[in-house]
């Protein structure tokens, strides 16, 4: 079954520059060379809003746009966050709460680090297809570091952000496809040791630098050329057919990598936002994906691939078609 985006909305605080956060003056030199050169200028930073407020106020603006009232809501699907604010309490039935969507389910749902925005819309997809009396279903997700050090050596840099879609049967942007794929040897490549630690010592570490740089690196490459190449050969699709191709904002090394694996070039929203955000988790792909239609790159019949990868390690790809001008996703 097919499934639309209805509307997409991101929230993105204040930027800090990446020289003025304080964390770069703990650095040594070789770390503070590779964070400098990510591509990173700007990094989206508000410390006072948690992770369920980023997406709350995602998710007013989003369906504000789609023209959906909370209260017809048949489900709220909370990404999780990487780390919650309190332990025991369910922040997808506080989102619930603070939209005032009474009438719906909610439940969380993740797993798979900055990639986990796609077992959101499977599993959205799913519920459509199962249930014919459910109608909209918004997925949302606020995305902080877990880490007081947004640095994630030698990786990116970490910013804030909220963001939601609502997922319906119609809407401007028709989801044709999703291909999804994980390996379990890299599941503790990436770690915060908190038990015990208070949260100013947490850190987000790299088990293995070497295994991350190297093995990890050219097996994505040849998952993501061959989850395009499948993707792309069921759909009936030729990739001279495909508008544009949109990833994550990790650095700008990490999408030149993917648009050499695949022999196309990445739209340049990708770089505009990776310069002006940093990295924003879940929310890079469909951010990407609002910037490209707002430009063009994307324009009302066009199709989009849509790339997702984790150190978790996971790699994704979907087909995306802009199918309505009049009602298309917004960026704000």
């Amino acid at each position: 079954m097919t499934m639309s985006l209805a509307a997409v909305s991101t929230y993105l605080p204040d930027r800090v520059l990446l020289t003025d956060l304080p964390e770069l003056a703990d650095l040594d030199d070789a770390e503070r060379a590779l964070c400098l050169a990510l591509g990173i200028e700007r990094v989206t930073v508000d410390d006072e809003l948690s992770t369920v407020d980023l997406a709350v106020r995602a998710a007013r603006r989003t369906l504000a746009v789609a023209g959906v009232d909370p209260q017809a809501l048949d489900g709220v699907l909370l990404v999780e966050a990487r780390a919650p604010g309190t332990l025991a309490s369910s922040e997808a039935t506080g989102l619930q709460a603070a939209l005032g969507a009474n009438a719906a389910w909610a439940f969380s749902i993740g797993g798979l680090g900055c990639a986990s925005i796609v077992p959101a819309l499977l599993t959205a997809r799913g519920l459509l297809a199962a249930d014919p009396e459910i109608s909209h279903i918004l997925v949302a997700h606020g995305s902080r570091p877990v880490a007081s050090r947004r640095y994630r050596h030698p990786v990116t840099v970490n910013g804030d952000s909220g963001q939601a879609v609502v997922v319906s049967r119609e809407g401007p942007l028709r989801v044709r496809d999703i291909l999804l794929e994980t390996n379990g040897a890299y599941w503790d490549l990436f770690q915060v040791d908190y038990r015990g630690n208070p949260p100013q010592d947490w850190r987000e570490v790299c088990a293995d630098l070497p295994r991350y740089a190297f093995s990890l690196a050219v097996e994505s490459r040849k998952r993501i050329a061959a989850l395009n190449r499948r993707l792309l050969e069921r759909n009936g699709v030729d990739q001279d057919d495909i508008s544009c191709y949109v990833g994550q904002n990790l650095s700008t090394a990490a999408l030149q990598v993917v648009g050499e694996s695949l022999g196309v070039k990445i739209a340049d929203g990708c770089r505009d936002n990776l310069r002006e955000n940093g990295h924003l988790g879940p929310n890079d792909a469909l951010l990407n994906l609002s910037t490209a239609i707002d430009s063009g790159d994307l324009p009302e019949g066009g199709r989009a691939v849509v790339l997702n990868m984790s150190p978790a390690a996971a790699w994704s790809a979907m087909l995306v078609e802009h199918r309505a001008p009049d009602n298309r996703t917004v960026c704000l």
